[in-house]
């Protein structure tokens, strides 16, 4: 079987085509490696690509894309509402085909040193690469943003994993590792209140939100959904806010879950659910099972596909092509 690995850099610019052209033509320049997917946002400016391939192949793409990335990427000049810290945001490696987690970890450690080397870019390894508990989470990394790197580099608990110990003057840090195949996935709400999706958010994701008692002191309570990432913002683009979430573990939590669990949620503050936006690429699977959960007598492949674009408003912002956004389908035309 051939190994293939999976990589879903975030860059932290969604706005310049031409500053993504460059990033996808580097990528693309690597024999044995497949550009699958550009997602560009204009709201959050950070774009996602997805690209896949032979291990070593896909980490010489990755280097190439970060350096450009690095080049062409001005941190200080950055506005957007996707939380951030660096040119290349996070830069996640996944084992699809042939390879372990393990596996991605050694190949996104190889990463992470030729960065550190030829770029001089702080780099901080997470999710299954982290090298301590708590900088498995990527929120943790950023926490503080590209204007709190130059302080929070200076805790001893926040040195880099690779390269210098303060920031790269333009391009930040870098967060990079292996992790599982997540879904990242935006619920669309039928107002533009942004305090209404931060409620929602705080109340669906794991980690739920901070209460402060009379005293001070503060009490931290859970979310609903394990495994959810979660926050609220306000999409001028899209004219309506969103709860957008990163669904670490899709089989303990399902994409129709989230959805469902959300629209429970929303109308607990008298607001509706109108449909979600997928951003990069989903596996087929998750929209098999989310057909299954809504419909228990469909046939055909074909019709879950199109029973789960529906149900979930896959198309309600833009056209949902599963052609394009189904990963295995991507990868059946360049095998």
């Amino acid at each position: 079987m051939e190994q293939i690995l999976e990589c879903v850099p975030n860059f932290s610019e969604g706005r310049d085509q031409h500053i993504i052209s460059q990033i996808c033509n580097a990528i693309e320049k690597v024999e044995g490696v497949w550009l699958l997917h550009c997602d560009m946002g204009y709201d959050a400016n950070r774009t996602v690509l997805t690209f896949a391939g032979k291990p070593l192949k896909v980490v010489e793409a990755a280097v190439a894309a970060i350096e450009q990335a690095t080049h062409l990427i001005d941190m200080q000049r950055h506005t957007g509402a996707h939380p951030c810290f660096g040119a290349t945001d996070v830069c996640p490696f996944i084992p699809i085909r042939g390879l372990t987690l393990e596996d991605a970890d050694y190949y996104a450690q190889q990463a992470a040193k030729q960065v550190a080397e030829t770029l001089n870019l702080p780099v901080y390894l997470y999710e299954k690469s982290a090298t301590a508990r708590h900088r498995m989470s990527l929120a943790n990394i950023r926490n503080g943003g590209f204007e709190g790197l130059t302080k929070k580099m200076e805790d001893a608990e926040w040195i880099p994993d690779f390269g210098p110990t303060e920031p790269h003057p333009t391009a930040g840090a870098l967060a990079l590792g292996a992790r599982k195949i997540l879904i990242a996935y935006n619920i669309n709400l039928n107002t533009t209140d942004v305090v209404v999706a931060k409620r929602i958010a705080a109340l669906l994701r794991e980690t739920g939100s901070t209460i402060i008692r009379p005293d001070g002191t503060t009490q931290q309570t859970a979310g609903a959904m394990k495994n959810v990432k979660a926050i609220g913002w306000l999409m001028p683009e899209f004219g309506c806010a969103q709860v957008s979430c990163n669904i670490t573990d899709i089989d303990l939590s399902p994409v129709h879950t989230v959805y469902e669990k959300t629209r429970e949620i929303a109308r607990m503050f008298g607001a509706e659910v109108t449909g979600s936006e997928l951003i990069g690429l989903i596996p087929l699977e998750c929209m098999t099972k989310t057909a299954d959960f809504y419909h228990k007598n469909l046939n055909t492949e074909a019709e879950k596909i199109e029973v789960a674009i529906n149900k979930l408003g896959l198309n309600s912002l833009k056209p949902f092509n599963p052609n394009e956004r189904i990963l295995e389908y991507l990868l059946s035309t360049k095998l």
